[in-house]
This record gives structure tokens, C-alpha cells and sequence, in this order.
């Protein structure tokens, strides 16, 4: 205790140990907190991104090859060679019947179909499309040649849409809009950080205002500079920036809805899920059936379906995957307007205002 002069003054809570509870919350209050969550996010990230992409695509497996049949049904040379190739592949064809060449090739050009199957003289014409992918025409080649040899029926094998040339493997349009998908999101984290003081509005502006000029970049790289793609330019460039803009607003409405920890969810829908079921890499049929129905719903496979078609199936455009993508900048716009109170930016004015709105 105090004697009257203060000359002995004990320490008492000084003294006093701090306890489990008191040592959690300072630790949470420090910046070795969020560093430490990080650590563990990032490492799970990795793993994570190693196995989605492995999962997808190292040893690409057909579930199901939609091909077109033309001819007598009951040519025995056809019924062979079907046979033949169900057992090399290891999966049925599902061949469907077309009363015309005509109409199966419309099919193909639809994309509804991968191959045509049809009677040649004594043995059959195989046609693929390398177009549709080129994962999928190879492995039906191979398996024809493969056929052909064990059932000794005759095959005649030739592509009937074949890739461009600056694009043989059928991958330069996935790594054009994993370029879009990746920048559109990394572009609303940069207005974040280095523009912080946009208000929502202006945010959104400044996001359509970098995928447009985006979007123009890469379509002028790829067609003008490198010489890559032979590109329906104004059609990419609209597809690119309509992608970039989704994916930039499905940052920012994560953002306003789990604020610094916004990257998880997008890297994750974008990235560890959106772009190896997007086709791009490997074709769909190939892709396990889960991966194969949810990449269609999602940016980056939409954006490759999109700009897929633009490209080598001109004419026969669907209206599907532009809806997705639509959709998803709707919705993001949407959340990200409606919790725009929540937007870890803006000025002193714009929250006063936000303030008086709530």
C-alpha cells in the first residue's frame, strides 16, 4: 500500500497477468490477426486452386458424345463401327438419327451435336469438329482409327470445322476471357484500394468504363496485334466487356456484403469453380457431369460459350449464355445498390446522405 509520502507504491493490476480471454481480444484487435486468417486462407486457396484445375482437367474422361447418324439404319458396317467405338471409348456416342446430311449438319453448326456418322460405300465417313472442341474431335479421331482397325470396317475421318490457325489446341478464346474474368474482378479491387472515395454511382460508372475500354484491349491485342484470332470484332468486344463488368460487380457486391474479406468468394465462384467448368479448356463432354452443367450458369463459361460461338459458329449464336451473364450483372448491381450504405468507400457527403436514407 501508499505510505502518506508515496514512497512505496506496489504495482497491483500492473502486476496482474492478463488472461486467456484478455490475451484473444488484443490479438484480434492487432494487425497479426487478419495476417495470421490470411496464412491460412491463402494456403487453403492454393490447394484448392491445384485440385479444381487437376480435378478438371488432367485426365479428361467422356461421359456422353452427342453424334449425328445419317443413313439405313441397318447398315452393318455402321452398326460396327458404332459398336466399335462405344467399346474404344468406353461411353456410349448417343447417336441420334437424321433423315439428311443437311440436318445434321445444322445440328453441328448448333452445337447440339460433336460428330457425324454416316454410311460410305462399304464403310463409314467419320466427321468431327475441332471447333466444337478440340479435346473431343481428337479423342473421336483416335478412337475411329482404333475402331476401324478391330472391326475391319472402313473409315474415312475429317474435320468439318477446324480451329483457326493461330489457335490449333482450340485455347487462345479461354485464355481471352479468363483474361476478362480475372482483370474485371481484380480492376473493382484496385477502385477499392487506390479509388476508395467513389460513391457507389461513380463506382459503377468508373467498373463499366474499365471493362469497355478492357474488353477493347484485349479483342485489339489478340486480333490486330498478335494475329492469334480472326475475331467478329464488335460482337467479342461486347462479350469481353459485358464479362469484365459482371465480374467486376460480383467483387463489389461481395464486398459491401462481407467487406474485407470479399476476395474469398469471388475467388472462389470465378476461379476455383467458374473457369475449369467453363469449357475452355476442355470441352464439356469431357468434363466430370456436376462441372459440366453448373460452368454453363456461371461468368466464365458463358463467357467462353458466348465468345465460342461468335467465333467459329457465327450465325447460330444463343441467347443463353449472354442471359447469364446479364443475369449476374443484374444481380450484383442489385445487392451492391440496395447494401450501398455498406460500401467501404465513398465521401464524407455520400455517407452523410446514405446515413440519412437509413
Amino acid at each position: 500500500m501508499d505510505d502518506q509520502h508515496g514512497e512505496s507504491v506496489p504495482h497491483g493490476a500492473h502486476d496482474r497477468q492478463s488472461t486467456a480471454t484478455e490475451k484473444w481480444a488484443a490479438f484480434k484487435r492487432s494487425p497479426f490477426f487478419p495476417a495470421t486468417v490470411l496464412v491460412f486462407i491463402l494456403a487453403a486457396a492454393a490447394g484448392l486452386f491445384a485440385g479444381s484445375y487437376t480435378y478438371a482437367m488432367a485426365d479428361p474422361t467422356p461421359r456422353h458424345l452427342p453424334t449425328a447418324v445419317v443413313g439405313p439404319e441397318d447398315s452393318p458396317q455402321r452398326q460396327a463401327f458404332i459398336q466399335g467405338m462405344e467399346k474404344e471409348l468406353n461411353v456410349a456416342l448417343r447417336p441420334t438419327e437424321y433423315a439428311t446430311y443437311g440436318a445434321a449438319r445444322e445440328a453441328v453448326e448448333d452445337q447440339r451435336e460433336f460428330a457425324i456418322l454416316r454410311a460410305r460405300g462399304q464403310g463409314v465417313e467419320l466427321e468431327v469438329a475441332g471447333a466444337s472442341g478440340a479435346s473431343v474431335a481428337e479423342l473421336l479421331a483416335d478412337a475411329g482409327e482404333q475402331a476401324a482397325k478391330t472391326t475391319g470396317v472402313d473409315v474415312r475421318i475429317r474435320d468439318i470445322k477446324p480451329l483457326q490457325d493461330g489457335d490449333p489446341r482450340g485455347l487462345a478464346l479461354f485464355y481471352v476471357s479468363l483474361a476478362s474474368v480475372i482483370v474485371g474482378f481484380v480492376g473493382a479491387i484496385q477502385l477499392n484500394v487506390n479509388a476508395g472515395s467513389l460513391n457507389p454511382a461513380e463506382r459503377i460508372a468508373f467498373t463499366v468504363l474499365y471493362a469497355l475500354l478492357g474488353g477493347f484491349a484485349i479483342a485489339a491485342v489478340v486480333d490486330w496485334w498478335l494475329g492469334a484470332l480472326r475475331l467478329p470484332f464488335i460482337e467479342s468486344w461486347g462479350i469481353l466487356s459485358l464479362t469484365m463488368f459482371s465480374s467486376g460487380m460480383v467483387f463489389s457486391m461481395f464486398n459491401v456484403l462481407m467487406g474485407r474479406w470479399a476476395m474469398i468468394p469471388t475467388w472462389g465462384l470465378m476461379v476455383l469453380l467458374g473457369n475449369p467448368s467453363s469449357g475452355g479448356a476442355v470441352s464439356w463432354p469431357l468434363l466430370p457431369s456436376v462441372l459440366g452443367h453448373i460452368g454453363r450458369w456461371l461468368p466464365p463459361g458463358a463467357a467462353v460459350n458466348a465468345q465460342h460461338t461468335a467465333v467459329y459458329f457465327g450465325g447460330h449464336q444463343h441467347a443463353f449464355p449472354f442471359l447469364v451473364l446479364a443475369g449476374w450483372a443484374a444481380l450484383s448491381c442489385t445487392v451492391f445498390w440496395v447494401w450501398r450504405h455498406r460500401h467501404p468507400g465513398g465521401r464524407e457527403t455520400a455517407r452523410a446522405h446514405a446515413a440519412e436514407a437509413g
